[in-house]
C-alpha cells in the first residue's frame, strides 16, 4: 500500500508540552480528519510535516520522502492551507496568479481560474478587502492549482475536496473543529489529545467500535468493566460509551458520533479524573 503520510514515534518536547510518540498513516487516495482540542499538538505535528519544526525524534514521511529534511521537490507536491491566507494586502487574485506561477513548476492558471469562478472570487478586489471566508477560499484555490499530491488544510470545502481525491492519486489531511463535517467526508480519523494519539483508524471502523447506552446506575454495574469506556451521570440516568462487541444484547445501543467518542474518552473516561 502506498502512503501519503507515514508518521512514526514523533516526539517534540517543549517547556510545558510534549508530543509523545505520535504515530499514524494515511493511505494514498483518502481523506483523514486530524482532530483534537486547542493545545493538543496538531499544529506542532503539521509544522513537523512542513519542515517548520524539527522533531526531537521519530520519522515523518510524506509521499514516501523524508519531510524532516529540506526537500524542494517534495514541497512542489504538497498544498497547504492554514488558518489564514498570507498574501500581500494589495494583491488581487491575478497578482496571486502571477506570483505563484513563478513558484510552482506545475502551476495551472486555467485550473486556478476555474476555482476563482467556482468560489465566486472577484478578480479586481484587493486581498485586504476580502472577507475571512473569501480569503480562505482563495488559499484553497492557490493550494490546489499546482496539482499537489497531498493537501493539508485547516478548513473544509467539502465538494471540492471530494473531487480532489476521486482519482485515488491524491490525499488530504484536514485539521478542523467542525467535527460534523469531518464525519461526512473523512475516510480516516486521528484524534490527538495532550500530545498523544488516542485513536487513528478508519471512520467506519471507529463508529462501529463504540456505541452509546442510557441506563440506570444499577444496570451499568452489571456490565463488564472492560465494556465501558466513558461514563457520565445525569439526574435521570447514566450515559455510557461502550464497546459494541462487549455489550450484552439485553442493552439497547444507540450510535455514537465522533464528538461523543472524543468527549467520553477524555472528559468522562472511566478511571479519569
Amino acid at each position: 500500500m502506498q502512503y501519503a503520510i507515514e508518521i512514526k514515534n514523533l516526539c517534540k518536547q517543549y517547556p510545558k508540552f510534549a508530543l509523545q510518540s505520535v504515530s499514524f498513516t494515511l493511505p494514498m487516495g483518502y481523506i483523514m480528519g486530524f482532530i483534537g482540542e486547542n493545545g493538543a499538538g496538531k499544529t506542532t505535528v503539521m509544522k513537523s510535516m512542513l519542515h517548520l519544526v524539527r522533531p526531537d525524534s521519530g520519522t515523518v514521511l510524506l509521499l514516501g520522502q523524508d519531510a524532516t529534511k529540506e526537500n524542494a521537490a517534495l514541497k512542489q507536491q504538497i498544498g497547504v492551507v492554514l488558518d489564514t491566507a498570507n498574501f500581500p494586502q494589495s494583491f488581487t487574485t491575478q497578482d496571486v496568479h502571477q506570483m505563484l506561477k513563478r513558484v510552482y513548476s506545475n502551476w495551472d492558471g486555467a485550473l486556478y481560474q476555474q476555482y476563482l469562478e467556482q468560489f465566486h472570487l472577484p478578480e479586481k478586489k484587493k486581498f485586504k478587502e476580502f472577507s475571512m471566508g473569501m480569503k480562505k477560499k482563495l488559499a484553497v484555490a492557490a493550494a490546489l492549482a499546482h496539482h499537489p499530491k497531498l493537501l493539508m488544510v485547516r478548513e473544509e470545502i467539502l465538494d471540492v475536496f471530494r473531487d480532489f481525491v476521486s482519482d485515488g492519486e491524491h490525499s488530504i489531511l484536514i485539521s478542523s473543529h467542525i467535527i460534523s463535517d469531518l464525519e461526512k467526508i473523512c475516510d480516516y480519523i486521528t484524534f490527538l489529545y495532550e500530545g498523544t494519539v488516542l485513536f487513528s483508524m478508519e471512520r467506519d471502523t471507529l463508529l462501529d467500535t463504540y456505541c452509546m447506552v442510557q441506563c440506570t446506575a444499577e444496570d451499568a454495574e452489571a456490565l463488564m468493566p472492560e465494556a465501558i469506556c466513558g461514563r457520565r451521570e445525569t439526574p435521570y440516568h447514566v450515559e455510557l460509551l461502550c464497546k459494541r462487541d462487549l455489550l450484552p444484547s439485553a442493552f439497547e445501543a444507540e450510535p455514537a458520533n465522533i464528538e461523543d467518542i472524543m468527549v467520553f474518552l477524555t472528559k468522562y473516561a472511566v478511571g479519569g479524573e
